[in-house]
């Protein structure tokens, strides 16, 4: 009882909680006996603190092993807060310069420094090998220790170097902390770091605070997340993209539609990632946009949603980064967006990798899959991922229990099931017992003579969709069993052959569909929704303006321009500029107001309810491009030397300048016509386009004869709508 009254004395005194959370008491006590320890703990639930609190009760220095310089940083930070001296946590990483390392070995050296992360990277490097040795260690504590395993979600093969060089620099006790693991991660953690004996601590992964929800992906994808932030205002948030440029793409959106984000990823530079952490931390931004590779490592509590822009690669990655949103114990929204589409992209990127690693991949990704897809409790289907069975049918904060769906019986589909399993031997994975139950005559089941097997198309008369929920509600409900370890292998257990025995109701519910991003309508607002009125008005406008201004009407604003002002209603200049064809340039032209004047007053007159929110502002993918399209006519390069630098060819570079012409933007492209053409030609086409109604080029192309080319009308095109529109 004295021990236990002294760490609670200790959680006081250094971290000012009045009681441990969970396991935590008898984890660090564990380790203050100088016992192996293998801790299985969801984020959030307390995992810092199982080290950090010995660390600083214990003789010597410890080693806290982690991936995340993030992490690091933060958590030395919480710790100097804490500590009545300087030095007491220090980390050791690729983002110290020498003078810096210095100073942390001479923390060390003196006795100071009782909490020491280190990179594993850094861990194997020889100098501080040599220096380790030389220091007293109190225990090591291997954090995100799932990445030792290649059932891991973030597999890092240096983590496999950890054990060889614990056994150099000095045997301690180790403790591994991670928030997923499936029971083969789990065996793969202990033996790799030789703790076979470790005692275990293995807290519930419910975390009844959190909310999920999958939602199908659209090509309105970004205007969905921009009106889900709207909806949840000045709340910080973390979505996931799947790769670095996306995080970049979606990260310039949100900032375009008055967001304050930021993107983080591995590619960014030390002190940008470093900076927009400690923004994101003291909320100055609300978004980070990080890439699903990377972890991100911020311990924040009041993160208040996470969105996967793209599906994650396995659950166990799913289920830390949703971990990331309350850990304070408030509301955490878990939004994840899937369609089909992403499945494939990811299967596609294990293409080139080694056989066992692919089948691995592949894997993971089926169960991803299948949680996106299925209908049932989303919550009891993660917690069965995870080994823990969740009693309730019913959690109450997950889309498909807040909406569920119409139960159907499934007793004799089941029994089919588990009859083909047993007949082919318990040796096959789900999709080749589905194609052999429908009766698909595939390669793999030719090969095994399976075709002739007396279950063989025995549920070829029911739906096609129905297996896959079967099989995944029969795994939940015990009667089959996942052979994960072994290539996903379907065994039947004992109560599965119970159920053979003497078959009772199996009620199931669908999977949702979800369609592929090709199949799904473009919902960007076009003719569709156009106002005729409006846009009849507008064309009215326009022919007042080009009179006015004695220019043709396609120079004032383009018909594409037109009919998006009549479906989206642009009522001020800084709306404008959202519109199609319509750039900075545009919008400074005087005409411009009497635009936005117009469609105001007509919105006022016919009481029209704009949909403001649903307004999403873009990012031109190419503005960097654009912008280097500018400076290089600037200098005055001649346009085909500026394609072959920019790496496209001419016809590309173009439809760019036409793209900056036609939005407003003025460029002098007049050296380049007095080298190549002839000025006469220039005249001519110039003349043309003057007196013309329409800029088309084929129109221009009939009009003018074959002794002009193509590129030569749109070359005086472009300095025609520069001269005269801007």
């Amino acid at each position: 009882m004295s021990e236990k009254t002294n760490l609670t004395e200790a959680l006081k005194k250094y971290f000012g909680f009045d009681k441990f959370k969970g396991d935590q008491e008898q984890i660090i006590q564990n380790l203050l006996d100088g016992n192996d320890t293998f801790v299985l703990m969801p984020t959030g639930g307390g995992k810092s603190l199982c080290y950090q609190l010995p660390s600083l009760l214990m003789e010597g220095t410890a080693i806290v092993i982690s991936p995340l310089i993030a992490l690091m940083k933060n958590q030395v930070d919480v710790i100097t807060n804490l500590s009545e001296h300087e030095g007491t946590a220090h980390y050791l990483n690729s983002s110290l310069n020498k003078a810096a390392i210095d100073q942390v070995k001479a923390d060390i050296l003196s006795g100071h420094t009782k909490l020491l992360y280190v990179a594993p990277e850094s861990l194997t490097k020889e100098d501080n090998v040599e220096f380790l040795k030389t220091v007293k260690i109190s225990f090591y504590a291997v954090d995100e220790a799932h990445c030792i395993s290649e059932w891991g979600h973030d597999f890092r093969p240096e983590y496999r170097r950890i054990r060889p060089i614990v056994n150099e620099i000095g045997k301690a006790p180790i403790i591994a902390l991670t928030a997923t693991a499936t029971d083969k991660v789990r065996s793969d953690i202990k033996k790799n770091l030789g703790i076979i004996d470790a005692k275990e601590f293995k807290s519930s992964f419910n975390r009844p605070n959190l909310y999920y929800e999958v939602r199908p992906k659209t090509k309105d994808v970004d205007k969905d997340i921009i009106k889900f932030i709207k909806q949840h205002p000045g709340k910080s948030g973390i979505i996931y993209c799947l790769s670095r440029k996306k995080v970049e793409e979606l990260a310039a959106v949100l900032q375009a539609n008055e967001i304050k984000a930021a993107a983080y990823h591995a590619g960014l530079d030390s002190a940008t990632r470093t900076q927009t952490q400690d923004d994101f931390l003291m909320e100055n931004i609300d978004v980070i946009v990080a890439t699903i590779a990377f972890g991100m490592g911020i311990d924040k509590p009041d993160v208040r949603f996470v969105i996967h822009y793209d599906i994650p690669k396995s659950l166990e990655g799913y289920y830390q980064e949703t971990g990331r949103a309350g850990r304070d114990g408030g509301e955490g929204l878990c939004i994840a967006f899937y369609s089909n589409k992403d499945l494939q992209k990811l299967d596609k990127f294990m293409e080139g990798k080694p056989v066992a690693e692919q089948d691995i991949g592949r894997q993971l990704l089926v169960e991803t899959a299948a949680y996106a897809e299925t209908s049932i409790c989303r919550r009891k289907m993660l917690l069965h991922y995870f080994g823990e069975t969740y009693p309730k049918d019913n959690c109450g904060n997950c889309d498909n229990c807040l909406h569920p769906k119409t139960e159907i019986e499934a007793k004799d589909q089941l029994v089919t099931v588990l009859k083909a399993i047993l007949e082919i031997k318990e040796n096959f994975r789900a999709d080749y017992v589905i194609d052999f139950i429908t009766g698909k005559e595939t390669d793999e089941i030719l090969a095994h003579h399976h075709e002739d097997f007396e279950n063989f198309g025995a549920g070829a008369d029911d739906d096609e969709k129905i297996w896959n929920p079967v099989i995944r509600q029969a795994l939940i409900a015990g009667y089959l069993l996942k052979e994960v370890e072994n290539y996903g292998l379907l065994k039947v257990t004992a109560a599965g052959k119970k159920f053979l025995k003497s078959p009772k109701s199996f009620m199931i519910v669908k999977d949702a569909e979800f369609a592929g991003d090709d199949e799904v309508p473009d919902q960007e607002g076009g003719i569709s929704a156009l106002d005729p009125t409006l846009s009849a008005m507008l064309r009215e406008l326009r022919k007042k303006v080009s009179k006015r201004l004695e220019r043709p009407p396609y120079v004032i604003f383009q018909d594409v321009s037109l009919e998006q002002m009549a479906t989206d209603y642009p009522v001020t200049l800084e709306e404008l500029k959202n519109i199609q064809g319509v750039g900075e340039g545009k919008v400074k032209q005087p005409y411009a107001k009497e635009f936005v004047d117009l469609i105001r007053n007509y919105c006022e007159e016919n009481e029209i309810e704009r949909q403001v929110d649903m307004r999403v502002r873009t990012v031109a993918k190419k503005s960097m491009l654009k912008v280097k399209i500018i400076q290089s006519i600037d200098r005055q390069i001649a346009l085909d030397d500026i394609a072959t630098a920019q790496g496209i060819d001419f016809d590309e570079l173009l439809d760019e300048v036409e793209a900056i012409v036609y939005s407003g933007t003025k460029l002098n492209i007049d050296y380049f016509l007095d080298e190549v053409m002839d000025e006469d030609h220039v005249d001519d086409i110039y003349d043309y386009f003057c007196e013309s109604d329409t800029d088309r080029l084929s129109v221009a192309q009939k009009e003018l004869g074959d002794e002009y080319s193509e590129d030569e009308i749109r070359l005086v095109r472009i300095k025609f709508i520069s001269e005269m529109a801007n």
